[in-house]
C-alpha cells in the first residue's frame, strides 16, 4: 500500500514537472517568435547608448531624432515601445563606433542631403576628378557632423547648421541650414494630407527644411544651384512594394512617367506601369533606382507591406509649373537642370557582392535654388505610417494613391 501511495506520487509530482516544463517551453517559444529588434523601444534604446537622442511623443506616437547625425528621424511608431520600428538603422556600422570615408549610412526614415550629387555643379566631387565612387565624397555636415539644437519641446524639435562649400565648379556656397520636425496631431494631418484619422493606428510627422544664401552672391544656373534633398530608408521586404501615382498627359509636355536609367534598365517582375501608377519592388534584393519629372508627381508615393499590414504615406507638395531640378548624374551633364522631383531607391548586392543595406528609399527633392543674397527656400514634406484592420487602411489607399491594397499586392502578377 505505501509503495502504491509512493509511486501516486512519484508521478504526480513527474506530471506537474512536465506540466511546468511545458509551460516555460510554450513561454520561450512565444518570445522567439517576437523579433524584439523590430519594436520601437528596443531601437531607440539602442539608439540611446551610441548616440544623443531627442525622443518626440503625442499621445502613441513615437519619434527618435539623432542630433549628431543632422537630425535625421531614426526611427518612429504608432503605439509606443511596443510598435513596430519604421525607420530602418545600420546597427552594424552604429556598432562600430568608427567613421567610413565616402559614407556613413547611419540609417534613418528621413534625413537630408543636398543636390546635385553629379555633374559639372556637384558638391560630392572636387574638380576635375573622374565621377568613380573612389573620388565620390559626402560633405561632412551631411553625414557626419552633429548639427546645433535650436529648441525642442515634448512633440517638435528644430536644429541648424552654417558651412561653406565649393562645387565641381569652384563655386563657393556660403550657407545656413534650418530643419524642424513635429508630431502631427488628428487636425494638422487632416489639414495637411486630407486623411481623417479617427480610428486609425498611426504616426504622422512634418519636417520644413530651409536652404539660406548667407554669401555676397546670387546663386545662378550658369555656375550652379543647390537643392534640398530628403531621403528616408525603409526595413525592405519581398512583401513590400512602392506605388506611385503620376499625372496623365503627353509624354512631350509632362515628359517620361518614370526614369528608371540610373543605374541600368530595370526587368518588369520589378518595376511595373499601369495607367497612372508605378509600381516598384521594394525587397532589398536587387539595386535599382526610379525617378519621377517634377510635372509628372502627384504630390504623393507610398508603400504596403502586405505581410505586416503596414501602409506608409509621403506627402510632398511641390510648386506648381517649375521644372529647373539638378541633375545628380556621374558625368558631365548637357541639362544639369533636367533632374526628376520624386525618387525610390531599391538596395541590392553589388558586382563584388557586398551590401550597405538592405533598405529601400522614398525621396523627394526641392526645385534648383536661384537664390540672391540672404533668400531661402523651404522643402517640406509629411510622412505617415499606418497599421490596423485592413479595411480601414484599404479605404486610405484608395483615396490618397488611388489605388486599392489589392492592386498593389497582385501589381506584379
Amino acid at each position: 500500500m505505501k509503495k502504491g501511495i509512493f509511486l501516486i506520487i512519484v508521478i504526480c509530482i513527474s506530471l506537474q514537472s512536465c506540466t511546468n516544463q511545458g509551460r516555460v517551453n510554450s513561454k520561450n517559444a512565444k518570445e522567439m517568435k517576437t523579433d524584439t529588434s523590430a519594436l520601437y523601444g528596443y531601437n531607440r534604446d539602442f539608439l540611446k547608448t551610441h548616440t544623443r537622442i531627442i525622443e518626440l511623443r503625442l499621445k502613441n506616437a513615437r519619434l527618435v531624432i539623432a542630433p549628431d547625425w543632422q537630425g535625421r528621424v531614426m526611427t518612429s511608431s504608432q503605439d509606443g515601445d511596443m510598435g513596430f520600428s519604421f525607420g530602418w538603422i545600420n546597427r552594424d556600422l552604429i556598432l562600430k563606433g568608427t567613421l567610413l570615408k565616402h559614407i556613413n549610412a547611419f540609417g534613418g526614415e528621413e534625413r537630408l542631403w543636398l543636390g546635385p550629387e553629379g555633374g559639372q555643379f556637384s558638391i560630392f566631387f572636387p574638380a576635375g576628378r573622374e565621377f568613380v565612387y573612389d573620388n565620390w565624397q559626402t560633405p561632412e555636415f551631411i553625414d557626419s557632423k552633429p548639427w546645433e539644437v535650436v529648441s525642442q519641446d515634448t512633440s517638435s524639435a528644430s536644429f541648424r547648421t552654417a558651412v561653406s562649400i565649393i562645387n565641381y565648379s569652384a563655386t563657393r556656397f556660403d550657407i545656413e541650414i534650418d530643419r524642424t520636425v513635429k508630431l502631427l496631431d488628428d487636425k494638422a494631418l487632416a489639414a495637411l494630407t486630407g486623411i481623417s484619422p479617427g480610428g486609425l493606428n498611426l504616426v504622422a510627422y512634418q519636417s520644413e527644411n530651409t536652404l539660406t544664401n548667407k554669401g555676397n552672391s546670387d546663386w545662378k544656373k550658369e555656375s550652379g544651384q543647390l537643392s534640398v534633398w530628403m531621403l528616408g530608408m525603409f526595413t525592405p521586404s519581398p512583401a513590400v512594394v512602392i506605388v506611385i501615382p503620376v499625372r496623365e498627359g503627353e509624354e512631350k509636355a509632362l515628359g517620361v512617367k518614370v526614369n528608371d536609367n540610373y543605374f541600368g534598365k530595370i526587368p518588369a517582375d520589378r518595376l511595373r506601369l499601369k495607367d497612372n501608377h508605378i509600381f516598384f519592388r521594394a525587397d532589398g534584393k536587387s539595386r535599382g533606382k526610379i525617378g519621377i519629372p517634377p510635372l509628372r508627381t502627384a504630390g504623393v508615393m507610398g508603400s504596403f507591406d502586405s505581410e505586416k499590414n503596414i501602409l506608409t504615406l509621403l506627402f510632398c507638395r511641390l510648386p506648381e509649373g517649375i521644372t529647373d531640378y539638378v541633375n545628380s548624374a556621374w558625368q558631365i551633364q548637357e541639362h544639369p537642370y533636367s533632374g526628376d522631383a520624386f525618387n525610390s531607391y531599391n538596395d541590392g548586392p553589388l558586382a563584388d557582392g557586398s551590401q550597405m543595406g538592405p533598405f529601400y528609399e522614398l525621396e523627394t527633392s526641392s526645385p534648383a535654388a536661384a537664390l540672391k543674397p540672404g533668400e531661402s527656400i523651404t522643402h517640406s514634406q509629411v510622412t505617415v505610417h499606418i497599421t490596423g484592420e485592413r479595411k480601414q487602411l484599404d479605404a486610405i489607399s484608395s483615396l490618397v494613391l488611388g489605388v486599392s491594397l489589392k492592386e498593389i499586392e497582385t501589381a506584379f502578377e
